[in-house]
């Protein structure tokens, strides 16, 4: 059997932590690392128990998630975590940052148990999660605020086909969606989506999504 996921559950508001850590600490696949109510002492926790999977909230005393998952997983950070953000999206209006500093990914807190234990097990491979149904809103929101960048999609070392890949992720498509789209593969859409990631230096699928909204190749 391989090794249960280990997880550090960061929420401030402890009937929310209790429910979390109560559903991971149920499944046989998965076990609680640590749980704390601010971001420094999970910075802290982190670093010192070496979760695979930080489940972070964004407003929190002390430290806010978004300064901890900069800490944790940001650019310079010799060994990142996988960082997953949970946020009210009404409330929320840091995600966007958190994403650009580091977050594998982000669920609503109002997500179903399913829906959170997979977003666990996703990020734990070393996949990004992105929701479909709230990616090109959350995104698309804050899209105006981010400066573009000078280089257009001519200038950009990608082909056309990875070009139409990469405005496919950024439309929340997953790979079997992309797959449909193009007619193709998954394995041929996994390589591609590998080229792209390689190619902008790119962590995943998370900062690719980033990248192209900065580069103006999603309106």
């Amino acid at each position: 059997m391989s090794a249960p996921i280990r997880v550090l559950v960061c929420d401030d508001q402890m009937l929310v932590r209790t429910g979390l850590v109560t559903i991971i600490g149920a499944q046989p696949d998965m076990e609680v690392a640590g749980e704390c109510g601010d971001g420094r002492t999970g910075v802290e926790l982190a670093r010192k128990v070496r979760p695979d999977v930080v489940v972070m909230d964004i407003r929190m005393p002390v430290l806010d998630g978004l300064e901890a998952t900069r800490l944790l997983a940001g650019v310079g950070v010799p060994h990142p975590a996988k960082v997953l953000v949970v946020t009210t999206f009404n409330l929320d209006e840091y995600v966007y940052e958190a994403l650009r500093v580091g977050a594998s990914g982000f669920l609503l807190k109002d997500a179903p148990p399913d829906r959170l234990l997979h977003g666990i097990r996703t990020v734990a491979t070393g996949a990004a999660l992105l929701d479909p149904d709230v990616t090109r809103r959350l995104v698309g929101r804050y899209a105006a605020r981010i400066r573009p960048a000078e280089k257009t999609h001519r200038d950009l070392p990608l082909t056309p086909r990875e070009l139409e890949v990469l405005r496919l992720i950024a439309d929340g498509l997953s790979n079997r969606e992309i797959a449909a789209t193009l007619v193709i593969s998954q394995e041929t859409v996994k390589t591609f989506v590998s080229r792209i990631l390689t190619k902008l230096q790119l962590r995943d699928r998370v900062q690719a999504v980033v990248y192209a909204y900065r580069h103006g190749l999603v309106a």
